[in-house]
């Protein structure tokens, strides 16, 4: 994904609509796309800022709320598999994926390998 345009682009852009120019001229003149402009006027007349919103982010696991129930089931069994501890949280109303068990316990650090040597 590439990067918002410059705010000193966008504020021209938008005080061209507002001097009374067409939003397809103001595109043309400017080199941008006539949605871009239309964005640009809608964003301006609901919040006073031509700035763009945020990109991206980080959204919290579901499981964050049960890692110590998790930490304390592994503490007990560590035989167990995902997709029984996968079982145990559907059992507790947590509806997760199979990968989304995986990743919590790989961003915690906890270890999963299963060795049948280890007693």
């Amino acid at each position: 994904m590439t990067a918002p345009l410059s705010n000193d682009l966008r504020e021209r852009v938008v005080a061209a609509v507002l001097a009374g120019e067409s939003c397809r001229s103001v595109a043309v003149r400017f080199g941008v796309a006539v949605s871009s402009v239309v964005k640009w006027s809608q964003r301006y007349r609901a919040t006073g800022s031509v700035a763009p919103g945020q990109i991206g982010g980080h959204r919290k696991s579901v499981l964050e709320p049960h890692r110590d129930f998790i930490i304390e089931r592994l503490g007990q069994t560590p035989h167990l598999t995902l997709q029984g501890l996968k079982g145990e949280l559907a059992a507790r109303g947590v509806k997760v994926s199979h990968n989304a068990v995986w990743l919590f316990l790989r961003r915690e650090g906890l270890r999963f390998k299963k060795n049948i040597v280890r007693p």
